[in-house]
């Protein structure tokens, strides 16, 4: 794991307020928490993730931790490696990484097409959360996400989503999937912070997002993301199977 990324994580996680972090730890869902704290979030950091490509081997470590850490029930994913075989210039195929997981958007579709306020951005270190004491099960939030990165979990029958591990940044740690990340490539940490690890990887290589062009801003960020798989997004919630593609097709 990398210890930059742990130190500087834990220095941003110093400057929230007392006030959000007694709240927090004393609640019973991360949801229901953040929805009672997110005024007083607002003084906190900003929260981002990094995605470093060059240095991911597709082991799936991310995914299984988060099944662990979050009790992901069977056939469902809050976070995946997607793999594919990608062709360009005639040249031999290539095979890609690309994790998954919800964007976290600063302009986040899921949040004004939720009937009953359940799905909640954040204020202040911006994560989308969904407080399942509120949800219905309606599945909006679902359709309206352009990262199909939600699903309704079959066995609370509410909608289900990575949340940056908030139960676990709010006492100190790491989201899970940083955590195991054998290789480094995932990397969290304070987006306020110009000298967090985050923001030196922002300030210091060209990144990606996926799907620019529905303008969601998201706050996962790719380093030596394919052009070819900008627009790809199925995976995250439920498996499919690796897809072969030519990038001057896509």
């Amino acid at each position: 794991m990398n210890t930059t990324n742990r130190r500087g994580f834990l220095e941003a996680l110093g400057r929230v307020s007392m006030g959000a972090a007694a709240s927090v730890a004393g609640a019973a869902h991360a949801g229901g928490a953040a929805h009672a704290a997110g005024a007083a979030a607002e003084t906190g950091p900003k929260w981002g993730m990094v995605v470093d490509l060059r240095k991911c081997i597709g082991c799936q470590a991310c995914t299984v931790a988060c099944i662990m850490e979050n009790d992901v029930p069977e056939g469902a994913f809050r976070t995946h490696v997607s793999v594919y075989e990608v062709l360009q210039d005639g040249g031999d195929p290539a095979m890609v990484m690309l994790p998954r997981l919800c964007n976290h958007c600063e302009n986040p579709p899921c949040v004004p097409v939720c009937p009953v306020d359940a799905t909640f951005k954040v204020e202040g270190t911006g994560e989308v959360l969904v407080d399942a004491s509120r949800c219905v099960g309606c599945a909006y939030c679902v359709q309206a996400c352009p990262y199909d990165a939600r699903f309704i979990n079959h066995e609370t029958q509410v909608a289900d989503k990575c949340t940056f591990c908030y139960h676990r940044t709010a006492v100190g740690l790491l989201p899970a999937c940083v955590e195991t990340c054998v290789g480094g490539a995932r990397n969290f940490g304070d987006l306020n912070d110009a000298d967090s690890e985050v923001s030196r990887m922002l300030a210091e290589n060209p990144v990606s997002v996926l799907r620019p062009e529905m303008h969601t801003n998201p706050n996962v960020y790719y380093i030596g993301l394919d052009e070819a798989l900008q627009g790809r997004v199925a995976g995250e919630a439920a498996y499919r199977p690796p897809l072969n593609l030519r990038a001057d097709h896509v």
